[in-house]
């Protein structure tokens, strides 16, 4: 089942970027960003990899992870660690953001800069240290699963 490709400003970015560096822009890194592009938010890696071989049945992991790697490298993707550790990953240029786990259902939402800005204040505030919004996962209820727990 074919994706959508990524579009065209993308993959020219990433094409001169790796131009750039003395890479080539192949056939399968198109269908592994068409893929993260079409994903609803954020994908993991294992589920990239199945939606990649749909299209590419001789994709492996490994190239699926490299070009990941490449592409954050690049500037152009950004992953972060869901609860149970595994990484997800989505193209850049949606607003910087935060995640929220709910460890009753399992909902993920995400929290925006403006949301996340007194909490990131008072941990420099608190510590000096400047933490990174794409890598803050909060875990707790959400307000349906607080509301059935009567909390």
């Amino acid at each position: 089942m074919p994706t959508e490709r990524a579009g065209k400003g993308l993959t020219e970015r990433l094409q001169a970027a790796l131009k750039g560096r003395g890479q080539r822009w192949t056939e399968q890194r198109q269908i592994i960003v068409d893929v993260l592009a079409a994903s609803d938010g954020h994908a993991t890696g294992a589920e990239l990899i199945e939606r990649v071989r749909e299209q590419d049945p001789s994709a492996t992991p490994s190239t699926v992870y490299r070009t990941l790697d490449l592409l954050e490298g690049l500037g152009l993707a950004r992953h972060h660690h869901g609860p149970d550790g595994r990484e997800t990953y989505h193209l850049e240029g949606t607003a910087e953001h935060g995640h929220l786990h709910c460890r009753g259902c399992g909902a993920e939402k995400e929290l925006d800069a403006a949301a996340a800005a007194p909490i990131l204040k008072a941990i420099t505030s608190a510590t000096g240290f400047g933490a990174d919004l794409d890598h803050l996962s909060v875990h707790g209820l959400c307000a349906a699963c607080r509301a059935a727990q009567g909390v």
